[in-house]
């Protein structure tokens, strides 16, 4: 029975010493637009999130790295006699780390322990006739985040890594204004992340 058990362990996973070396770099990032549409009241929704993203190895299968970007939000709706326009932007910083373990030749399991931040302002249009009103709010927010992923090497220099859900707990708040908590725990499979990674493989 155990070598039945340890035969179907080689199967599924592979039993390798493949790792990743001290000193590799590697580039990656996140680029994601949406818009939408809605006829029923005539309103819009365009969000962008773009950061590109730096690791280097401090150590074997250990990255520490960090994502600097930006992120929009837009929503727009017409009446007939204006329209209500919202609009959020901000910077995004997010360092982290990464730890991987070895499940094959060229597949790893990793963990992510990262620190969110983004720092931004909110604009609130109100257009009714000739008269518009205008308030706009500066915003900062920071998170711890935990996200466990699989990352597989296409050849030594293109990866494909994928993460699932995100643990963690992260803080909005508006200047002279109160801060809104928000704790995240569970696997969310809605939630799955897709991206390559190039590698400067050593």
């Amino acid at each position: 029975m155990k070598k039945l058990l340890l035969a179907g362990a080689v199967a599924l996973f592979g039993l390798s010493n493949a790792q990743i070396a001290k000193g590799t770099t590697y580039l990656s990032g996140t680029l994601n637009f949406s818009s939408t549409h809605d006829n029923n009241d005539d309103s819009k929704v365009n969000d962008l999130t773009l950061v590109p993203t730096v690791g280097y190895f401090v150590g074997t299968n250990v990255a520490v790295g960090v994502g600097v970007g930006y992120a929009s939000h837009v929503e727009k709706t017409e009446m007939a006699s204006g329209y209500d326009k919202s609009t959020m932007q901000g910077v995004i910083v997010e360092p982290f780390v990464r730890k991987y373990w070895t499940l094959g030749e060229k597949l790893y399991i990793f963990g992510q322990l990262s620190v969110p931040m983004q720092f931004g302002n909110s604009k609130f249009e109100e257009s009714i006739g000739n008269v518009t009103n205008t308030a706009k709010y500066d915003f900062n927010s920071f998170g711890v985040s935990i996200k466990p992923g699989l990352d597989y090497f296409l050849n030594k220099n293109w990866t494909i890594e994928a993460t699932i859900g995100d643990f963690g707990y992260s803080n909005f708040k508006y200047k002279d204004a109160k801060s809104v908590d928000n704790y995240n725990f569970g696997l969310d499979l809605a939630s799955v992340g897709i991206g390559v990674k190039y590698v400067f493989a050593k």
